[in-house]
């Protein structure tokens, strides 16, 4: 059973894994309940999580109620810890919403909550995020999280997020990062699906991002903090809420 999932989880499309995940879910909740893990996001707990990973896979990393992953789970303790995300009146904007998100912030009356993205169905905007049908000014927070690395104009991107973000606004954008890389690692010749999942850690990806990202997002006129990450939990959290060792959360304010 396990090396039937592992095989499905590492060869068919996220997008379709959310599809199917519909009926599987619960019988998987069932079958991996225990107590060494525990989602953070709905407080499910987990004898073990399931692997994940496109280059490299991943042991213990999908949780199955709400199909969360390491940077998803870290994002929420953020959120639940660091900020009022839960309790003050926002008007939020998601770009290509996360599936570990989306029924939730919804619900969420506090919130005024718009999706948006370039291709899914299920956005309440359709969008290129390199040229925003939105006016300046207008979102207390945005969340733009692994959509960047897809992009070759990223700066373009990034300057229309800073145009549509309040003044006094924050937001957290994550991108695949290799922290050992002092500058970006990005080359345009590469085309193929094959070559930028062997150079980028994924079939659809046009760079891996380095340190200089930070600065990146600073050249835009945003501030960022690099201050929150998994270093903020001990290794014992760490391993029950089953985070990425080293990882940094990219908040961004204007």
């Amino acid at each position: 059973m396990i090396s039937i999932l592992k095989t499905a989880l590492n060869t068919i499309p996220r997008p379709w894994l959310i599809r199917l995940s519909y009926w599987a879910r619960p019988i998987l909740i069932l079958w991996l309940k225990g107590d060494k893990f525990q989602d953070p996001i709905d407080g499910k707990t987990y004898r073990k999580l399931l692997s994940y990973g496109y280059a490299k896979t991943r042991e213990n990393v999908l949780a199955p109620g709400s199909l969360s992953l390491e940077r998803h789970r870290l994002m929420w303790l953020y959120l639940q810890n660091e900020t009022d995300f839960f309790t003050a009146d926002l008007k939020v904007l998601h770009i290509a919403p996360e599936q570990s998100f989306l029924s939730k912030f919804k619900k969420m009356k506090n919130l005024e909550y718009t999706t948006l993205d370039i291709e899914s169905p299920i956005a309440d905007i359709k969008a290129d995020i390199r040229n925003l049908p939105l006016e300046n000014n207008s979102y207390d927070v945005i969340f733009c999280n692994h959509v960047l690395e897809h992009i070759v104009e990223d700066e373009a991107a990034m300057k229309e997020l800073y145009r549509v973000m309040k003044p006094g606004g924050w937001g957290i954008f994550q991108v695949p990062m290799k922290y050992n890389l002092k500058t970006t690692y990005e080359d345009f010749s590469i085309t193929s699906p094959e070559e930028r999942q062997k150079h980028f850690g994924q079939y659809d990806h046009v760079r891996w991002y380095g340190l200089d990202y930070f600065e990146k997002l600073r050249n835009v006129g945003f501030k960022v903090r690099t201050d929150y990450g998994t270093g903020n939990f001990t290794s014992d959290e760490q391993q029950k809420f089953a985070l990425m060792s080293g990882e940094v959360l990219p908040v961004v304010l204007k």
